[in-house]
This record gives structure tokens, sequence and C-alpha cells, in this order.
């Protein structure tokens, strides 16, 4: 399908004023003007005016409990898979899938294919290996194999450090799977990251620091998640991204404080991303250990502090929006995504001047019209 869309203001992250977007299939081919006349004599071929919309790059989630996450208090809280539709709604068309606490009633191969159930509905997905557990729980038996030989699998996490739920891993081990994760991109041309879950115990990212400062460890293979608990643990970040490290932000209500606090202790932006932990369990226990208080982390939650962020955060909308775009695609090394410009994925989102999205498209395919949600579940029954 040929698709042209007209005179958006085009945010590829980086402002690139108004101009025409044409979409041959799953791709991006020409950014500038296009004759409209020419396209609508296309067989199979669509024109949108896009006057008065923005163009953005579809969002890439780096970390998405797919199938459900959680159980800490027990079988009965164990969380749902998540459904397309709320990926989509969320501004979402790339999105990482992994294990949490519970990598024993939930598998890789559960993983593997709700994976590759959301790609036949319309995105693109990856998943990591592994999870809060070391040794890490795999499909061959072996990180680094998971990752040459699975094609979805770009890496292994998310690994718990410095909290309860941790399996407390020694710094030899964690070296291990970074190196594992490591030499496996290299060999399969994939990012070969290590995603941390970073606890509030007061030993915070010092292990990190540690496997960076006395293994020959290269730096962008480490990508900390769940760093905005407090702010030492922000400025412990701050300086594990100036090492070279990629960081990232759970999307909730202390983001754009979070950002700005980044900003004040001179974080390097280009190292930053933004995640939703859909899915995933948001658990609260006392001094004791013992669960308190359970929620369920949602999709949108993401989109709406990207654009809290964009309002509030004092940075440029292109900054912002690469937050969720161009640094991600670079901390998972997918050179398609995450920009647009030609020859890259048509991942792409039309937003209003009140945020909403007007029009989205997933490898170019259509995914929203006018506002509406053109992708379903299979077992969607709500009426259309």
């Amino acid at each position: 399908m040929v698709i042209l869309i007209r005179g958006a203001e085009i945010c590829a992250p980086e402002p690139l004023g108004v101009r025409d977007i044409l979409v041959e299939g799953s791709r991006i081919a020409h950014l500038g003007q296009v004759d409209r006349d020419i396209v609508a004599q296309l067989p199979d071929s669509a024109v949108i005016d896009a006057d008065g919309l923005t163009a953005v790059p579809g969002f890439i989630d780096p970390h998405v409990h797919i199938i459900g996450g959680g159980g800490e208090g027990g079988y009965a809280t164990r969380t749902p898979e998540i459904d397309i539709g709320d990926i989509i709604r969320a501004g979402v068309t790339t999105v990482v899938g992994c294990l949490g606490t519970d990598s024993i009633t939930r598998s890789h191969r559960g993983l593997l294919a709700k994976a590759r159930g959301l790609e036949e509905e319309g995105i693109t997905t990856f998943v990591y290996t592994g999870s809060y557990q070391l040794p890490a729980r795999t499909v061959t038996g072996s990180v680094a194999d998971d990752i040459v030989l699975i094609d979805k699998v770009i890496g292994a996490g998310e690994i718990a450090i410095s909290e309860r739920r941790s399996f407390q891993p020694t710094i030899e081990e964690l070296a291990d799977i970074v190196s594992q994760c490591h030499v496996g991109g290299l060999l399969s041309g994939k990012a070969g990251v290590t995603h941390f879950h970073v606890g509030s115990h007061s030993t915070r990212l010092a292990p990190l620091h540690r496997l960076l400062d006395d293994y020959p460890i290269a730096p962008p293979a480490v990508y900390a998640t769940h760093i905005t608990r407090d702010d030492k643990l922000i400025a412990e970040a701050v300086d594990l991204a100036a090492k070279g490290a990629f960081v990232d932000m759970t999307a909730g209500a202390s983001t754009v404080e979070a950002v700005k606090k980044f900003v004040e202790f001179g974080g390097h932006l280009d190292r930053l991303t933004l995640s939703s932990d859909a899915n995933g369990s948001l658990p609260k226990f006392d001094a004791h250990g013992r669960l308190t208080e359970l929620q369920v982390a949602n999709q949108t939650t993401l989109y709406d502090q990207v654009w809290a962020c964009a309002d509030s955060s004092g940075l440029p909308l292109s900054q912002v929006l690469s937050f969720v775009t161009a640094n991600t695609a670079d901390a998972l090394k997918l050179p398609r995504k995450g920009r647009i410009r030609p020859g890259g994925d048509a991942d792409l989102l039309l937003v209003d001047a009140e945020h909403s999205i007007e029009h989205g498209f997933a490898l170019g395919r259509p995914t929203i019209s006018r506002g509406e949600l053109l992708v379903r579940s299979t077992f969607d029954q709500r009426p259309r």
C-alpha cells in the first residue's frame, strides 16, 4: 500500500518543519513535497490530509510485561496479559517483553508466543531472556545461545539488583551475564544489552558502577531501569550514563520531576529512556517485607507522561520525544526504528494540538484513523 501524508509538522524527533511523508509498504520512502494526484491514481493508495497535525515516530517501549507479571501476594495477584489495543492506544509501535519476579509459573516460551501473536496483530516485538533470577532461566540453556539463535531475543532482563526480590547475585555473576549478552549481540548483530531492575536498597547502582569500573564491560551493554525511586538513585544514574550506559525511567506520577532532576544533576539526555512497565505489578512492602499494596502498571501512562514532560519539563519537544524514540532505538540497536526518515520503518503517529492520536501507523499499516482504533485482538468482543 502507498500512503501519502500531506502537510504534517514533522518531529523526527528533531523538528523538520512541514513536509509530506510518502509511505510505501512498511517503510518511509520520501520526505518532502509529493504530487497528490500521482499518488491518488495508484492502486491501493491513500492520501491523508495532516494539516494542523504533528507527525512523530511511533513510541518504543523497552519494558513491558506482555504476559503479565506480579504474583508477590500469591497466585491471585498474578497480573493479566496485555492487549494489543492498549499498546496501540498508547502510541506504542514497538515493545520489548520481559519476565519479572516470576519465571516459575511464567515461561520464556509463553513470552515468545505472546510476542509473536502481538506481531501478527500488527506491531514490532522483541523479548529479553532471563528474569529477576540469576543464574538466568533461558530457552536453550544459555543466555548467549538464546540471543544468537532466537530471532526475537535481543538481550537479558530484567535482572534484579538492590532489593529483596533480587536473587542477590555476586559481581562476578553480573559480569558473566553482561558478557554473555555482549558476545551474543556481537555474533547476531543485536543489541546484546542486559536490562537491570534496580531496587531501593542503599546499594542502588553500586553493583553496576563496579561492573564498569572493575571489568572490561562495554558500557552500552548495561541498561538500568526504575531509576526514579529517590534523588540519590537518579544522581547515581546520571553518573552511570556519563560512563556510557543507558538508563530508563518508569513512567509515573513523578516523571516530570524526575526528568527535571536528571537535568539538574547534569545527566546525558541522549542516554535516557522512558518505559511503561505495563502489565507488571507495582507492589509496596513494609519494613518487614510484607506486601501492603499492589497495583498494575498501565501502558497509557507512558503516553501521558511523555506529553506531560513536553508541556512542563522545560525541555523541547524533540528532546522529550527522543526518550521514547531515538534514544531507545539507539539503546536497543534498532536502526530502522525511532526516527522519521527515508528507509526507516513507517511507525508513525499524527497527533493534534491536545496530543490526541488522530492517525497511527505500525509498519505502514493503519492502526488508528480519525481517533478510532482499527486493530483489535482476536478475542476482543467489545462492540466496534
